[in-house]
C-alpha cells in the first residue's frame, strides 16, 4: 500500500501536467517519497480547520513542484477535487505556482526561489515567540514543526541564505527543510554553477546536517526526520539524494525539469512502477490510506489541543483572553492616546514613527519587527529587548544586513499568525526586498515595511542612498499602499492604517531631516489618500499636490504666490493607493478638472503623471553634499517652485 500511495502522488503529478502540456514533473517524480513519509507519519494538520493555529506547516518552497503539494493536498481531504487537478495551470484552484488564500492547504505563495524557505524562516520565528509568551508547565499551546521541501535552486538564490544564516544564529531547532538534491537544473547538471560544499556550509551556519543517500529509502528518510526534531537547538536541513524524473527514460536529465513528458513517456512509467490505473483514477483504498494517516491523525492532534487549550483557559485566563486576541488579529488604535506624539512643532517623521511604535508596543504586545542593522537611523525597533535563542520573549529582531530576507522572514511571521509585524531599512534599500514586498501584495497580508531617509535630502551620503525611482516602483504594485506622510500627525495616521489593516501590506516612508507639523492634518484626509491641507480663499488659481516633506515645501511655496495675488491651494497626497479608491466626485472636488496643478516631489515624476501633466520632481541621481546645498542645487526651495508655478499658474 505504501508503495501505491507514493506512485498515487506521481501519476496525479504526471497526468495533470501532460494534460496541461505544462508543468514540471521532475520534482514530483523524485521528491514523493519523502513528501509521503512527512505527511502521513509526522505533519499534525487538519483539512477541517486549515487555519488551526498549532499545526505543522509545509512550506513547498520549490513552488514549480506545485502538482506534489496540490496532489498530496487532494487526496488528505483539502477542498481540492479531481476536477480542479485536471484543471492544473487553469484558471481555478490549482494555478502553476502555489498561491497562499486561493488553494486550501497552502501556506504561503512559493515559486520565486529562496522565498518559501525564508518565509518558513519567519514562521519557526513567530512559534518560538509565541510559546514564549503563551506556554505553561504542562501547556505546551505552540508546539509545532516548520518543514520546508526546497530544490537545489532554492539553495542558489541569496536570500535563502541570508535567512539561512539568521536561522541558524538563532537556533531555530523546530525548523526542518527537506532537500531535494537531485544535482540536475533546468540548465543542466548542477555542476555547471554550483560547487559548494552543502555539508560544510549549513553546519558552518549552525544547522544541523543530515544525509539520506536514497530518496526512495523510507527507512532512512524517517530517521532523518526522527533525528532532525530530536534537535532542539540547531534547525536542521536534511539533504536527500533523489533522482530527478524518477522511473522515466528521462530520469536524471533536466529534460524533464520542467517539461510534460507526454503520454508515451507516461504509459512506460505506468509500466516502470506497475501503476495499473488510468489517468486521474485514485483506487479507493488509497484515499482510505491517506485519511487514515494524514487527516484522521491529525484531527485526533487537534481535539487533544483543543482540550489543552480549554484546560489552559481555566487554568490561566487572562492568557487566554490575550491569546484570543492575538489569533483574531483584528487591532483598532485610538489616535487620542497618542496626542503627546503628534502635537509637536517639527520632526523627522522618521522619530515620530520610532516614538509610535514604542507606544503602539506597549499597548499591543503582538507587535514585534525591526530593522537591517539600522534600528539608530530608522526607529524601527521592536520592544521587550532584542530577540535571540536565550531570549524568545523580546520583540526587536536584529534582522542584521539581510534586507531581502528580512522582507521574507517578516511575511512568514504574518502569515504564521498571532503577530502583527514590521521591519525597517533605508528607502533606496526597498530595491533590496522588492520581491518579498510584492508578494505580500500578491498574498494579501498586511505586512508593514518601514523605510526612513527618503529622498535626496539625505544630503552627504550621496546617490547610493538617496531614493529616487523607488516611490513609483512601489506605487505600482497592485495593492500595495504607500503611505509618505507630511509630518507628525499623519505618520500617527499611518501607522494607525497600517496596524488595523488585515488584507492590504503598508510600506511607510519617512524623513531623515526635520519637518514642519501642521494642525490641518489629519487621520480623516489621510485615509481619502489626498485632501486639503491649506485651502484656497475664493478661487483657485492654482493647486499644489504633494507628499511627505514637500508638503510644507508647497506651503512655503503658496506663501511667496499669495504675496503676488495668486489664490493657491494645497493638497497633501500621502497614499496613491487610497486616493484612486475614492468616489470620482470625491476625486473631481480635491482635483477640480479645470484646476491647473502642480505635483511635487523629489523623487521620479513617473507616478504623478495620472493626475497632472506638470510635475515638478527629479528624474536624475542625486549628488553628495549636505542636505541644504543637495536641495538648493536641484532648485527644491520655496522660491524655484514658485517660480516654476508662476508659468503654469497664469
Amino acid at each position: 500500500m505504501t508503495n501505491k500511495a507514493i506512485n498515487a502522488i506521481r501519476f496525479l503529478g504526471v497526468d495533470a501536467i501532460n494534460k496541461a502540456n505544462s508543468g514540471h514533473p521532475g520534482i514530483v517524480l523524485g521528491a514523493a517519497p519523502m513528501a509521503y513519509q512527512l505527511f502521513t507519519e509526522h505533519l499534525n494538520i487538519d483539512v477541517k480547520h486549515p487555519k488551526w493555529i498549532n499545526r505543522d506547516r509545509f512550506i513547498l518552497s520549490a513552488g514549480h513542484g506545485s502538482m506534489l503539494l496540490y496532489a498530496l493536498n487532494h487526496l488528505i481531504g483539502y477542498k481540492l477535487s479531481m476536477d480542479d487537478l485536471k484543471n492544473f495551470r487553469q484558471i481555478g484552484k490549482t494555478p502553476g505556482h502555489p498561491e497562499y488564500g486561493h488553494t486550501e492547504g497552502v501556506e504561503t505563495t512559493s515559486g520565486p526561489l529562496g522565498q518559501g524557505i525564508s518565509n518558513g524562516v519567519g514562521m519557526a520565528l513567530a512559534e518560538t515567540h509565541l510559546a514564549a509568551r503563551f506556554n505553561k508547565e504542562n501547556f505546551p499551546i505552540f508546539d509545532h514543526y516548520t518543514y520546508v521541501l526546497c530544490g537545489d535552486g532554492d539553495l542558489q538564490e541569496g536570500v535563502a541564505l541570508e535567512a539561512s544564516s539568521l536561522a541558524g544564529h538563532l537556533g531555530l531547532g523546530k525548523l526542518i527543510v527537506l532537500y531535494d538534491s537531485n544535482d540536475v537544473q533546468l540548465d543542466g547538471p548542477t555542476k555547471l554553477a554550483f560547487s559548494d560544499d552543502t555539508k560544510g556550509k549549513f553546519e558552518a551556519m549552525r544547522w544541523q546536517h543530515i544525509l539520506v543517500k536514497d530518496g526512495n529509502d523510507l527507512v532512512a528518510i524517517q530517521k532523518a526526520i526522527k533525528k532532525a526534531k530530536r534537535e532542539v537547538n540547531k534547525p536542521s536541513i536534511i539533504e536527500v539524494k533523489t533522482v530527478i524524473g524518477y522511473g522515466t527514460n528521462l530520469a536524471g536529465t533536466s529534460k524533464v525539469h520542467g517539461a510534460a513528458i507526454g503520454e508515451g513517456e507516461a504509459e512506460l512509467l505506468r509500466q516502470n512502477l506497475g501503476w495499473e490505473y488510468p489517468p486521474f483514477e485514485i483506487p479507493s483504498e488509497i484515499y482510505n490510506h491517506y485519511r487514515r494517516k494524514v487527516t484522521l491523525r491529525g484531527q485526533r492532534v487537534h481535539r487533544r489541543w483543543k482540550k489543552l487549550l480549554s484546560a489552559y483557559g481555566d487554568a490561566y485566563p487572562e492568557e487566554a483572553k490575550l491569546l484570543e486576541s492575538f489569533v483574531d488579529g483584528h487591532m483598532t488604535v485610538n489616535l487620542n492616546d497618542y496626542q503627546h506624539i503628534m502635537n509637536v512643532e517639527k520632526e523627522a517623521t522618521r522619530a515620530t514613527s520610532g516614538k509610535m511604535i514604542n507606544a503602539l508596543s506597549t499597548k499591543y504586545l503582538n507587535l514585534i519587527g525591526g530593522s537591517a542593522d539600522l534600528t539608530a537611523s530608522t526607529k524601527a525597533k521592536g520592544a521587550e529587548g532584542d530577540y535571540d535563542k536565550d531570549h524568545r520573549l523580546a520583540r526587536n529582531i536584529n534582522f542584521g544586513v539581510r534586507e531581502h530576507a528580512m522582507g521574507a522572514i517578516a511575511n512568514g511571521m504574518v502569515l504564521h499568525g498571532g503577530l502583527k509585524v514590521f521591519t525597517g531599512a533605508f528607502f533606496v534599500f526597498s530595491d533590496y526586498m522588492k520581491p518579498a514586498i510584492r508578494l505580500a501584495a500578491i498574498m494579501q497580508i498586511p505586512t508593514i515595511f518601514v523605510f526612513s531617509h527618503d529622498t535626496i535630502a539625505v544630503g552627504e551620503d550621496g546617490p547610493t542612498h538617496e531614493p529616487v525611482e523607488q516611490l513609483a516602483g512601489l506605487r505600482s504594485i497592485p495593492g500595495l499602499n504607500v503611505i509618505r506622510p507630511a509630518d507628525a500627525r499623519e505618520v500617527a495616521a499611518a501607522w494607525k492604517v497600517a496596524i488595523e489593516s488585515t488584507t492590504t501590506p503598508t510600506v511607510i516612508i519617512l524623513t531623515r531631516q526635520g519637518v514642519q507639523n501642521h494642525t490641518s492634518t489629519n487621520y480623516e484626509g489621510l485615509i481619502k489618500g489626498a485632501y486639503i491641507v491649506s485651502p484656497e480663499k475664493e478661487k483657485i488659481d492654482g493647486v499644489f499636490l504633494a507628499a511627505g516633506s514637500e508638503v510644507n515645501l508647497a506651503i512655503e511655496a503658496k506663501k511667496i504666490l499669495t504675496r503676488d495675488g495668486k489664490d493657491i491651494r494645497v493638497i497633501s497626497m500621502p497614499s496613491h493607493y487610497f486616493f484612486d479608491k475614492q468616489t470620482k466626485q470625491y476625486q473631481k472636488e480635491i482635483l477640480p478638472r479645470r484646476a491647473k496643478v502642480v505635483a511635487v516631489e523629489m523623487g521620479s515624476r513617473q507616478s504623478w503623471y495620472k493626475y497632472t501633466k506638470d510635475v515638478y520632481g527629479l528624474d536624475e541621481f542625486g549628488i553628495s553634499a549636505p542636505m541644504d546645498v543637495a536641495l538648493t542645487h536641484y532648485h527644491f526651495t520655496p522660491e524655484d517652485l514658485a517660480d516654476y508655478a508662476k508659468k503654469i499658474f497664469k
